[in-house]
């Protein structure tokens, strides 16, 4: 059900582009307006959820912990897996951010003949969401020579390197196939697999379907529907400089793109993809595994009466003895 609120969810924001500028001609309210209202969405949106995760107050260490914590000088510590100083914390998400390592040690589990209960690796949806977030990332990275006059140089850079296999004309983007190919690699999972499918709700789906449709009407639009680059740029650069404009000529591939791209930016405040700024804010990954070396209080707790140790071994120090048990005092 949630599969196919998404899938025609998506579809219906194409066909209300479509119909709004093939036939309402409504060009400055898709090309102008809704992206400005988008934008905006986006970084209110992201600065209040922030704001309001930065308030709730963590009293105590509760960093997730993948390996041996530091004790006792025998005993062998892990350093990154279960930081206890500020600079292994930082190495640590580090490794999360970079190359998604706690997604490296997932493990999946089976139930095989026998019954009996295996365990196997999951690197497919390591490297699948590796390959996803950081062609994501090129391609968000090169559609920036729009917005900026000149461009800079680090973005022909990388605009050189993506297409460094150049087939024919226009140059073919690896990162564009590698990142269409991820997304569906993710959607397949999510839908062959039981286990995923049954958990999988119509937030899961609808940014997997826009992702895609934003990759694939991208792709269309470079390779196979010829549109005016030229005026994509002032339109762009227009938005950029508080003067917008909509030039004649742009085909409506691309108010169906840029309609995608909208959405989507409107979208990811109140979406599962807020965890880009989410996981610097996880006390699960941001804090430093002291508890054994210092003993955290809530500060907001109220006095309560302790029944102390003394106290316990005061009222039961005969029975103690007659049990065997060692006492402090005799």
């Amino acid at each position: 059900m949630g599969l196919l609120f998404s899938f025609f969810a998506v579809i219906s924001l194409i066909v209300i582009v479509y119909i709004g500028v093939n036939t309402a001609n409504l060009h400055y309210l898709f090309g102008v307006v809704i992206p400005y209202a988008a934008f905006l969405t986006f970084i209110v949106g992201v600065a209040y959820r922030v704001f309001k995760w930065g308030r709730v107050p963590v009293p105590f260490r509760i960093p997730t912990t993948a390996g041996q914590e530091k004790s006792l000088p025998w005993i062998k510590w892990n350093k990154f897996d279960n930081p206890s100083t500020f600079s292994g914390v930082i190495i640590r998400m580090a490794l999360e951010v970079f190359l998604f390592r706690s997604l490296f040690r997932n493990t999946k589990m089976e139930l095989r003949d026998g019954p009996k209960l295996s365990y196997g690796s999951t690197k497919w949806l390591w490297l699948g969401g590796l390959a996803f977030h950081y062609t994501f990332l090129i391609i968000l990275t090169r559609h920036l020579r729009l917005f900026f006059e000149p461009v800079p140089v680090v973005i022909k850079i990388i605009e050189s390197l993506d297409g460094f296999f150049q087939v024919g004309a226009p140059v073919l983007y690896l990162t564009d196939l590698i990142f269409l190919g991820a997304v569906t690699y993710l959607f397949l999972r999510r839908v062959i697999i039981p286990q995923v499918r049954y958990i999988s709700l119509a937030q899961d789906y609808f940014p997997l379907f826009l992702i895609f449709g934003v990759g694939l009407s991208g792709v269309l639009m470079r390779y196979f529907m010829k549109t005016d680059v030229v005026g994509i740029k002032e339109l762009t650069m227009g938005l950029v400089t508080l003067k917008p404009v909509i030039p004649k000529g742009i085909n409506i591939i691309f108010y169906i793109h840029f309609s995608l791209v909208s959405a989507l930016f409107a979208y990811f405040p109140m979406s599962k993809l807020m965890h880009m700024a989410g996981v610097f804010l996880s006390p699960t990954r941001n804090m430093a595994n002291t508890n054994r070396a210092e003993m955290h209080v809530n500060p907001w707790n109220y006095p309560v009466k302790v029944h102390t140790y003394e106290e316990y071994e005061n009222d039961f120090r005969e029975k103690m003895k007659a049990a065997g048990l060692p006492v402090e005092k005799e």
